[in-house]
């Protein structure tokens, strides 16, 4: 087993006031105890910003930010049914950075905790050449969950979410795994055979 496989953690929300902070911060901690090295990637952050517009500095930034990594995790809220379409246009602003590597969903909202935003990124990521997880997490009113501090506060809440994420940190470590060799063997090439 790898360990501190590298980890980008993308937030699905710019909205001021989000919930996503939260959750982000607990996903993090969780992948750190399971052996990741998580790094966090806020596309509201003032010089990722300018990719809604697409600014070519701006994709230049998030290429260099992703690329490495051995798998992606995407912590998505859930908007009118779908991911966000800033989150949309964050994925579809690089290509090769996200092709042969695992990508974690966590989705989270009303009472269908995100799995519509979840069920969605599956089909766009297909289509990148990713490899989705098929254990996700989804959290239904995450507002009551979670603290400021990103823990979540109900003991039962948080020994059911800490057991669910360690099946999922399992999957991602073995996707990551499997996947950095076969990349090493041979380089992924979309056009090949």
């Amino acid at each position: 087993m790898t360990e501190g496989n590298r980890i980008v953690v993308i937030l699905g929300s710019i909205r001021e006031g989000r919930i996503n902070d939260r959750v982000a911060a607990w996903v993090a901690g969780q992948l750190r105890l399971h052996g990741f090295a998580p790094e966090i990637l806020d596309p509201a952050d003032s010089d990722l910003l300018p990719l809604q517009i697409g600014d070519q500095a701006a994709i230049a930034r998030l290429r260099e930010r992703m690329h490495g990594a051995d798998g992606f995790v995407i912590v998505t809220p859930e908007y009118n049914h779908a991911e966000p379409g800033h989150l949309k246009t964050l994925i579809d602003s690089v290509t090769s950075e996200w092709w042969a590597r695992p990508v974690g969903l966590i989705g989270y909202g009303g009472i269908s905790g995100g799995l519509r935003a979840i069920e969605a990124l599956r089909i766009i990521l297909a289509e990148l050449h990713t490899v989705t997880i098929r254990d996700t997490l989804s959290f239904a009113s995450p507002w009551r969950r979670f603290d400021e501090e990103g823990r979540i506060t109900d003991p039962d809440d948080r020994a059911a979410a800490e057991a669910a994420m360690a099946v999922f940190a399992h999957r991602l470590r073995w996707w990551a795994d499997a996947l950095a060799d076969a990349r090493g063997a041979r380089p992924y090439d979309r056009e090949d055979g």
